[in-house]
């Protein structure tokens, strides 16, 4: 059963990864501020003209455009090796490390026993996918390089095991694991922020007399994630950006981003420029207006 339910989780992984593949390919393509479309006159919630970037479906359909429905999934290989390597590690770290060990927070403990309880659980939570981030990585790195030669046209990565070579033929063994620091530190902030915040309002800001507090408890969790990964999405940014970086090809070259020495050097040019979120929002993208670019109405 444990074996059925391993490989059933490989599956919906994979899955979600090939669904969701186009919006990270979109993503990336912007992270790294390839921007091959102009950007549109329109108007915001007060009726003032501003410029919006492209969108989500405005940018596929451009890629589609240059390389066909196929060109959305470029680079979807090494991301579907990546997630089931991540999947079965994080497994693997489970059968290793049972949760039946592990003893969960119950509404009969007291502040102090919950509270050890959270960290405990955090802890566990925090080996696994550091573990499995650390395993998928290369791949991640593969996936990524793969995917932002769109950009420039280029053929160098075109399969997993001829981008294996050839990261170790030119970077060596740390090539496979560049921007994985920034990715370790946003996981492991997320998750303590992430569980910290939904404990503390569990057990200060939801009264249990009132009737729907179980309700309120079970989403506290799912909400707090969807704030802290706001608060931890420039990690991700600066990771997928050194994944890229001074590898050869043009995404990776100036005049999109000068040769970082390190991720903070990376994250450091970000701030300066104000980019830290670039890539965040797919949906409305603002553009810089210059102040007479419009005539008075």
């Amino acid at each position: 059963r444990a074996e059925g339910a391993e490989g059933l989780f490989v599956v919906l992984g994979a899955g979600l990864a090939a669904a969701s593949h186009p919006l990270l390919y979109v993503k990336l393509l912007v992270q790294v501020g390839h921007e091959p479309l102009p950007p549109t006159v329109g108007r915001n919630v007060l009726g003032r003209k501003v410029l919006y970037l492209p969108g989500f479906f405005t940018y596929a359909r451009h890629i589609v455009e240059v390389d066909g429905k196929r060109g959305l999934f470029r680079g979807l290989t090494p991301r579907l090796i990546s997630s089931t390597l991540s999947t079965i590690t994080r497994g693997s770290v489970k059968k290793a490390f049972p949760q039946e060990d592990m003893e969960h927070v119950s509404n009969k403990d007291d502040v102090k026993t919950s509270f050890r309880k959270v960290v405990k659980e955090t802890s566990h939570e925090m080996m696994m996918q550091c573990v499995s981030r650390v395993v998928s990585h290369p791949l991640h790195v593969i996936s990524m390089r793969c995917m932002v030669q769109f950009v420039g046209r280029e053929v160098k990565y075109s399969g997993v095991f001829s981008a294996i070579g050839r990261i170790f033929k030119e970077e060596g063994i740390l090539g496979f694991f560049v921007g994985l620091v920034p990715h370790i530190l946003g996981d492991v902030i997320f998750l303590w922020c992430c569980n910290l915040l939904a404990h503390f309002i569990n057990t200060y800001a939801v009264d249990d007399n009132f009737s729907q507090a179980s309700v309120i408890r079970s989403y506290t969790k799912f909400v707090m994630g969807i704030a802290v990964s706001m608060l931890t999405y420039p990690f991700l940014l600066v990771g997928d950006l050194m994944a890229v970086n001074n590898c050869g090809l043009r995404a990776g070259l100036p005049p999109y981003a000068p040769a970082f020495t390190s991720w903070i050097h990376c994250w450091r040019y970000l701030s300066a420029q104000g980019q830290l979120f670039r890539g965040s929002s797919l949906l409305f993208r603002r553009a810089p207006m210059p102040a007479a670019y419009f005539p008075i109405d």
